[in-house]
């Protein structure tokens, strides 16, 4: 039994309890339990052999023997980024929360459910047990709704159904498709199964099962076109829900392709890989037209985080070294741009009274240089501007699209690289719409006299070190992909 993962999971698990207990010390029991889980992650991260392939720091032990579940747990250079990336999220997100007057009404019960949430994204990434990952998977459903319905905007109720109903639906996708692997291996261990690459399932089985759990994983992605409940999510989701939507909660969707599709699943995977091409590249050509069309910042980043899914899709359906680490690069990297401009959208909204970029007017450059410069940071990263993150995941994953897998149609993938191309200029566009609108030219008439308060010291703190790891992780990608690299061709062994 490793003694870190324990630990992982039950620092925030413990402080989610003790916050109930203590509300007027929420927020602090909140900064302190994040801290303690982000400082675990760190060990993690030193702890682990990346040259070695294989699950390390492994938890085995029984949990349910009649059912032959057990409680599984272990990381690799696949899971351990993204184990770094929730566990600073969170923690970024309570010192956000305790910024003089940033306090939700009913604290306790806010950071509880965040807490629990941390609890689910993380053990969603360690899981090592179909069912524990299910499990994992589904812990951070109820309370991430009950974010948006307790503290979102107006429209918060349908908002919340809406993200409810279709996550739940996707779950009961993807829990046909996990009995149907078990069924015919009769073992809920993923990595035995990973070890037999298909072995006891026939082509049709693998086909069927990759099918279900790869459309309940897209759901969760979102993959065009069960995209449509994510808008709404985040417009409405208080600043930190949207953050930890967008900056963890669609990784777990990808994350279970490439944990568990691709390696148990492998002629499953190159059946339909090329569906999930078609589908990635739609996603990212749609969102950046659908980008254009909006007046709502919140709505805007949402809609491009559809696209920027879209090329991690394009990058797994190749099925190459490249392109799974090129879609493990860009979901990093995703996660920290995204989370970077919902924070600083959240700090415009409290400033202008509203995420409309017609209300809010041009101007805020002059207004609040400091926030202004942090978005154009925020926004050209996203669009994949050569020396920070956002560049490299995209680059990587058309690159792979030029020479697929054997076996995969490459007249098919050159279009889909054209298209991404496309798509990636049209992103660009909608940023440097959204830049002008909001940032440069005069400001609106009603705000000449209005005065705006600029970044303050708590926002420095919970934005800083984004936007530092915007700049290293783009400078020197080799941090985020030195890891994954024997992994990614340990997982590709049996394709």
């Amino acid at each position: 039994m490793n003694v870190l993962l324990i630990l992982l999971l039950a620092a925030p698990l413990a402080g989610c309890l003790a916050v109930l207990g203590s509300r007027r010390s929420a927020v602090l029991v909140g900064i302190v339990t994040t801290g303690i889980t982000f400082a675990v992650a760190l060990a993690i991260v030193f702890s682990v052999d990346y040259a070695r392939p294989g699950t390390q720091l492994v938890t085995d032990a029984p949990w349910i023997p009649p059912l032959g579940i057990r409680f599984h747990l272990g990381v690799d250079g696949v899971s351990v980024p993204l184990v770094v990336l929730t566990a600073l999220l969170c923690l970024l997100s309570m010192i956000y929360v305790a910024r003089r007057g940033g306090a939700p009404v009913r604290p306790h019960s806010f950071v509880s459910l965040v807490l629990l949430t941390e609890v689910g994204m993380l053990g969603t990434f360690v899981a090592l047990d179909l069912l524990l990952f299910f499990l994992f998977f589904e812990v951070v459903l109820i309370p991430m709704y009950a974010l948006v319905a307790g503290w979102g905007g107006a429209g918060r109720g349908p908002a919340a159904r809406q993200f409810i109903l279709y996550t739940l639906l996707g779950s009961g996708v993807l829990l046909v498709g996990l009995l149907v692997v078990h069924g015919h291996t009769s073992t809920l261990d993923i990595v035995a199964l990973a070890d037999r690459g298909g072995a006891g399932m026939s082509h049709t089985v693998q086909v069927i099962a990759f099918v279900l759990v790869a459309g309940g994983l897209a759901v969760k992605v979102p993959m065009w076109p069960l995209h449509t409940w994510l808008p709404d999510a985040h417009s409405e989701a208080p600043t930190v829900g949207s953050v930890l939507l967008a900056g963890v909660l669609l990784k777990m969707g990808t994350y279970g392709l490439i944990r568990i599709a691709l390696p148990i699943l492998p002629d499953g995977a190159l059946a339909v890989a090329p569906v999930l091409g078609a589908l990635g590249v739609i996603g990212i050509v749609y969102a950046a037209l659908t980008c254009l069309a909006q007046r709502n910042l919140k709505r805007l980043i949402a809609f491009s985080s559809v696209g920027h899914m879209g090329f991690v899709l394009l990058g797994i359906s190749t099925l190459t070294p490249a392109g799974i680490n090129a879609a493990l690069f860009a979901n990093i990297a995703h996660g920290l741009i995204t989370g970077l401009l919902f924070f600083l959208v959240g700090g415009m909204a409290e400033r202008f009274g509203s995420t409309d970029m017609d209300k809010i007017g041009g101007g805020t450059l002059t207004l609040a240089p400091r926030l202004s410069v942090l978005l154009v940071i925020a926004a050209v990263a996203s669009f994949g501007l050569p020396g920070l993150a956002g560049f490299w995941g995209e680059m990587l994953a058309m690159l792979a699209a030029y020479d697929p897998a054997p076996g995969l149609n490459r007249p098919l993938y050159l279009v889909y690289m054209v298209a991404a191309g496309i798509g990636a200029v049209l992103t660009a566009a909608y940023f440097l719409v959204m830049l002008r609108r909001v940032a440069q030219g005069t400001f609106a008439a009603w705000r000449k006299d209005q005065g705006v308060l600029d970044v303050t010291r708590a926002e420095y703190v919970a934005w800083s070190p984004l936007v530092v790891l915007v700049f290293v992780v783009g400078i020197w990608p080799g941090l985020v992909l030195a890891p994954t690299v024997e992994a990614v061709g340990f997982y590709l062994g049996g394709l």
